[in-house]
């Protein structure tokens, strides 16, 4: 039986800790770097104060289908990382960690995702077929959305 997948990613970013920091910090930028055929939108009202425990509600769109989502911060380390982990919504498990790292003048960011759907065998088939793949078409979205808010994502070569 799979206890769960791992989804992985990492990108360098051409600004420095802090400023890329502040902008994770704010949960509703969130919605700034999902595709916008997910309608994702954070319902919980400005400011979010994130902090371990904060909860956090959004609402997507699945093919159609409208989910709603909550998470909580489980773990709040400011210029280093955060990690929140799914109360409700369409996965089991989900468990992602943000680990953010000064590197060759900008920051290192990695996304570490650990994450399981319900229904057992059916849930295994459907992440098969589709989750898994449009995860990783939202991460790619991603990905490219950090390119244009925030530059190149190529680290110079340190000698």
């Amino acid at each position: 039986m799979i206890r769960f997948h791992t989804l992985r990613r990492e990108q360098w970013i051409a600004r420095p800790l802090e400023e890329v920091m502040a902008f994770f910090a704010d949960a509703h930028n969130l919605a700034e770097l999902t595709p916008p055929w997910v309608r994702f939108r954070v319902l919980t009202p400005r400011p979010i104060q994130m902090e371990a425990g904060t909860l956090i509600r959004y609402h997507l769109y699945w093919h159609g289908v409208p989910i709603p989502w909550a998470t909580r911060i489980r773990r709040w380390d400011p210029l280093f990382r955060f990690i929140d982990v799914e109360l409700s919504g369409p996965y089991r498990l989900w468990h992602h960690t943000h680990r953010f790292v000064s590197k060759n003048g900008g920051t290192q960011m990695t996304d570490t995702v650990r994450y399981r759907l319900p229904f057992g065998w059916i849930g295994r088939l459907v992440h098969r077929v589709k989750v898994r793949r449009e995860l990783e078409e939202i991460f790619e979205y991603r990905r490219r959305r950090i390119v244009e808010l925030f530059g190149a994502t190529k680290p110079l070569e340190v000698k």
